[in-house]
């Protein structure tokens, strides 16, 4: 029997009824009637014929074509159905792909982080699609080792985000020891790349402007901000809630009791995983509904300015900071904490397991249990109205009126020396 040629190939028409054209040997090409051209084999296995696909014209030429041909009839000359075993391999393909570290980090994701803060699981979802998903996702978990994931986290490395490398490596963990915990991996290879990273940058505190003349002449910078409404609302509030700005930029109107005049945190929006109520002074409470009939509609009292389904990005603030004139170094965020933390103790006398209590720092009872979110609430209630004034006269005083620091809240509410 005569071989095909490439040209033969090409130039078949379709006709009325399907066609084949032999090459030998059990391999033809297929012209259907609508003038798709495709490669079979026909072929006989324990008494039964069987048809193998390999491929369709021209993605797949003549030659191409008999190379498969020539592959299967060697398969078939060992005892082994070709048909069959692509079978195997497809399933095989499957069974890797959802065994990959991708696979396995998503099913981990949408286990694990539902529980997690809005922060922690955008920071570790940004690590998995940037940095662990593109050289380690498309690899069967069970098979990738320490020198391969330590590739990973050297491209991490390389462009200086030495503690991103370390996150990545803790991310890698968990997912590892999840495919571990669900049989799909034998072990954890992070765990040999203890030392091997470049050590974390030291840590460093948040910058905060803790001297009361300097926080007067940044309460003043801020009424000028001139931001929109929702972000200016946000960068009042930080002083005088003092909360993490993360729980900040995504309070809810639902958590706004009016009522009670307190904002109510529920447990899995605190990093303490406990419930928290912070008192609203009548200065927060102003700025609240000052702003509810702009965003009040929606479900976040700060939503973004790219859609309301989503909070303030954690970049908010600090911009409308560095707007008014304080760089990183001199005022972030986080440091409405600190400001706080030492004016209220050193300089208004409040009790210090109120401060802390009211940070959502863990504190605990003489009998060391923890205290509930109501714990003492009354005298919060009045040590955060005795602090918003205060920011009130620090902010007239630096306008360059000639006030006096007086009580600030009720003096039973202080300790009068420095114990708790």
């Amino acid at each position: 029997m005569a071989k095909l040629t490439a040209t033969e190939v090409k130039q078949a028409k379709p006709t009325e009824k399907p066609r084949k054209l032999a090459d030998g040997g059990g391999l033809f090409l297929l012209v259907k009637p609508a003038g798709g051209k495709l490669w079979h084999y026909k072929y006989r296995f324990a008494g039964k014929e069987k048809l193998l696909s390999l491929g369709v014209y021209p993605d797949v030429s003549l030659a191409t074509a008999r190379k498969r041909h020539q592959e299967a009839r060697e398969k078939l000359a060992e005892g082994i159905d070709p048909g069959n075993q692509r079978k195997v391999e497809k399933l095989t393909q499957h069974l890797a792909s959802s065994n990959s570290f991708e696979a396995v980090a998503r099913e981990w994701f949408n286990q694990v982080m539902p529980t997690k803060s809005a922060s922690y699981r955008d920071r570790t979802g940004r690590i998995l699609e940037k940095d662990l998903y593109p050289p380690l996702g498309a690899r069967p978990i069970a098979s990738i080792t320490a020198p391969e994931l330590l590739a990973a986290l050297r491209r991490v490395e390389s462009r200086g985000a030495y503690d991103i490398a370390h996150r990545a490596k803790q991310t890698a963990g968990q997912v590892f020891r999840y495919a571990v915990a669900t049989g799909r991996a034998e072990r954890d290879p992070s765990a040999d790349l203890k030392g091997a990273l470049t050590p974390k940058r030291a840590k460093k505190h948040h910058a905060a402007i803790t001297d009361p003349a300097g926080v007067g002449k940044l309460l003043v910078a801020m009424d000028g901000f001139e931001g929109t409404p929702t972000v200016k609302a946000a960068l009042l509030l930080s002083p005088l809630l003092f909360q993490r700005p993360g729980e900040i930029r995504a309070m809810e109107w639902a958590e706004i009791n009016w009522d009670a005049a307190q904002w109510e945190l529920p447990a899995e929006r605190m990093k303490m995983k406990l419930p928290h109520v912070v008192p609203l002074s009548a200065q927060a409470q102003e700025i609240l509904r000052e702003l509810q009939p702009l965003t009040g509609r929606g479900r976040y009292v700060f939503p973004s300015a790219r859609g309301a389904s989503r909070c303030m990005s954690d970049n908010a603030v600090r911009i409308a900071l560095r707007t008014i004139g304080y760089d990183k170094d001199t005022m972030t965020p986080h440091g409405f904490r600190a400001m706080a933390r030492t004016l209220l103790d050193e300089t208004l006398g409040y009790r210090v397991d109120w401060i802390e209590h009211q940070l959502a720092h863990a504190v605990r009872d003489a009998n060391g249990r923890a205290y509930n979110r109501t714990s003492h609430i009354e005298g919060r209630r009045t040590m955060m109205q005795g602090w918003a004034d205060y920011l009130d006269v620090l902010r007239v005083q630096a306008q360059g009126g000639n006030v006096v620091v007086g009580e600030f809240g009720a003096l039973e509410n202080r300790r009068p020396d420095n114990s708790l």
